[in-house]
């Protein structure tokens, strides 16, 4: 047997390099056979998707897509920009800090939860205290049995900041903790509760300013000021807004603090950004490498050292993709975006448990979400690499485009006056309801799908109940949800169902055998189910003659015609005659009807329910009719 001498592996070495201009071709003969004659660029950007703030994913990068320009090189971690990581061993030796939420009221059992939590992984707790938490008279008994010089506590005490604060500094000193030993976040966001509540305490920026300056005096370990991005996310802001606002509020922050005569050096050591992680995984490892960019442009501009131009990151999976229906799902969305929130750097990681959106969460839904950092750190060993999406040109230029449309949105709340004026003139709020306007659009047309809810919902499955939570503040911002829309009609079938025993129906009229109309009557049995209303699909198949027997026998008040374009012209007519005639108060035919479209509704059929159309208003208009309140 010949040994082949070892060359390196270079086994493409033979093969001329490709050019773009030959993939497009390739892509130009594929999209030809679907009846879209493209060539060159044009069928690059037939394969393109729109993204918010203007932006859009091409389906193929390559080295040419990457920035030439030196501001744009993303360096090495520890070094600015701080693009790959804000430590030079990112999360190499230790990994990110696993801090687990707790929202609880009775501090009995936030205590057990909090040392279940600490026992079985979790590396850090973030509380919250006074309204939507616990006492702050309480803190003692939640953290008793607590190391507070080994597990960091992060604060959320809303306009209670200061004496929630005062206590847990008074528990470190009672306990003995060395004050060069205290860590974690004292969470003073006046901003936050500006934008949450619309409402501002004149002496709350000044409270926070002596906490700042106490910590940077007395307590290098502890941060004061959590500049907080989830209002802004929570009330549907996209990423570049989401940065924007919080690159205004830290600049803001900054102003204050050096008024307050903190060095510009010690008021960046006072912040704790918080940042949302979807499970969009590409602009979530995005949109935080591009917050640590801009915000290492914005402390050289201040003229902050670079030892202090990292920016501390908290990631927290997104309360806006949680859904009520189906929560096992969100188990799903948490790991993609804990994933992707590692990934991006973040120094604190908080997987919200799959049952947040219902209420208190149980030991089962807090032991997932703690479960999921740690197989992601210890079994997929995440953690090991630092930055592992740098040098995709994808990840690169999404970066890049992420950080130029979030510095544009900065620059504008700036030339309002600031993140509080612009949040005060509403300027903030008219731009996020835009955007979610927008979102929500793809939502009702099930563009943007949601697993469990407008996509594959389980209209059987017994719903999860959990005690209810603390309501959240409000007055300001807006709190959506993608699954909004759907659970308002979800609401309204469940209330029909426990009104009658019965959820109401809707009679799928099939034409012809199986392989002419499975796909259209899946198509519509998920589209109806997605409104809370139950397909019936029973006999399988129907004609003229049989159609408003079996209308009649299916308890349903409603029909919709599914089946093949071709059995459509031969047979849809009489069909949708026979169901009007048994009682159907409204007709529907699944599919673009085409030239026929006045001989069906001639025939009797009210509306044709296509992909991509709006569902929330035939499903509404269709609940309407049947008097489901």
């Amino acid at each position: 047997m010949t040994v082949l001498p070892d060359d390196g592996l270079s086994l493409a070495a033979e093969f001329p390099d490709a050019t773009r201009e030959q993939w497009q071709s390739l892509v130009s003969g594929v999209l030809r056979k679907s009846g879209r004659d493209v060539e060159g660029p044009a069928a690059e950007e037939a394969l393109s998707t729109k993204l918010q703030d203007g932006m859009v994913t091409r389906p193929l990068y390559t080295a040419d897509d990457i920035a030439d320009d030196a501001s744009a090189a993303p360096g090495y971690p520890g070094f600015a920009p701080f693009t790959r990581g804000g430590r030079p061993e990112g999360s190499a030796v230790t990994g990110w800090d696993v801090r687990q939420r707790h929202a609880g009221t009775d501090p009995a059992r936030v205590n057990e939860a909090v040392l279940a939590d600490l026992e079985t992984g979790v590396t850090s707790l973030w509380l919250a205290v006074g309204d939507a938490g616990v006492p702050v008279s309480a803190l003692s008994t939640v953290l008793d049995g607590v190391y507070l010089d080994l597990a960091p506590v992060a604060l959320d005490a809303g306009a209670e900041f200061a004496p929630a604060a005062r206590e847990l500094l008074r528990l470190h000193d009672e306990r003995g903790v060395p004050r060069h030993a205290a860590h974690g976040t004292l969470g003073a966001d006046p901003v936050g509760q500006l934008a949450r509540t619309g409402r501002e305490n004149a002496d709350a920026t000044g409270s926070a300013a002596e906490l700042a300056a106490l910590c940077a005096r007395e307590y290098p370990g502890l941060r004061a000021i959590a500049v907080d991005a989830l209002p802004y996310h929570d009330a549907g802001a996209s990423d570049a807004q989401e940065l924007g606002c919080s690159l205004a509020t830290g600049v803001g922050w900054l102003r204050d603090l050096t008024d307050a005569g903190l060095s510009v050096e010690d008021a960046c050591g006072q912040l704790e950004f918080r940042y949302a992680a979807t499970a969009d995984q590409f602009l979530t490892i995005a949109k935080l490498r591009a917050a640590r960019r801009l915000w290492a442009r914005v402390a050289e501009v201040c003229g902050a050292p670079a030892a202090v131009a990292a920016q501390r990151q908290h990631a927290v999976t997104s309360a806006v993709m949680m859904t009520r229906r189906d929560p096992w799902v969100n188990m799903l969305r948490t790991t993609v975006a804990s994933l992707a929130a590692g990934v991006g750097g973040a120094d604190a990681v908080t997987v919200l448990p799959f049952d947040h959106a219902l209420g208190l969460s149980d030991a089962f839904a807090r032991r997932i979400a703690r479960n999921t950092s740690t197989i992601l750190l210890e079994e997929s060993h995440l953690g090991r690499v630092i930055d592992p999406a740098g040098g995709s040109w994808y990840v690169e230029r999404l970066t890049d485009e992420l950080a130029h449309a979030a510095w544009a949105w900065f620059q504008e709340i700036e030339r309002a006056g600031g993140q509080r004026a612009a949040l005060r003139a509403g300027l903030v709020g008219e731009r996020l309801a835009a955007t979610w306007a927008e979102r929500s659009g793809k939502l009702a047309s099930r563009r943007e799908p949601i697993t469990g809810v407008s996509e594959f919902p389980q209209l059987a499955q017994a719903p999860v109940e959990r005690q209810a939570a603390p309501a959240p503040p409000g007055g300001g911002l807006p709190s959506v949800h993608r699954d909004d829309a759907y659970e308002a009609l979800r609401a309204r079938s469940d209330a029909h169902l426990a009104a009658t025993g019965a959820r109401p129906r809707v009679f799928l009229a099939a034409l012809g055998p199986a392989a002419a109309h499975t796909a259209r009557a899946g198509f519509a049995a998920g589209l109806f189910q997605a409104g809370g209303i139950e397909p019936v699909h029973d006999p399988v198949t129907v004609d003229a003659d049989t159609a408003a027997d079996a209308f009649t026998r299916s308890g349903a008040t409603v029909a919709c015609l599914c089946s093949s374009d071709a059995l459509y012209a031969e047979g849809a007519a009489p069909v949708a005659e026979a169901l009007k005639s048994a009682g159907a108060l409204r007709v529907f035919l699944a599919g673009k009807p085409g030239d026929q479209r006045d001989t069906y509704l001639r025939a009797g059929v009210d509306e044709f329910v296509v992909a991509g159309g709006d569902a929330i208003a035939v499903l509404t208009s269709v609940l309407d009719r049947m008097g489901v309140a």
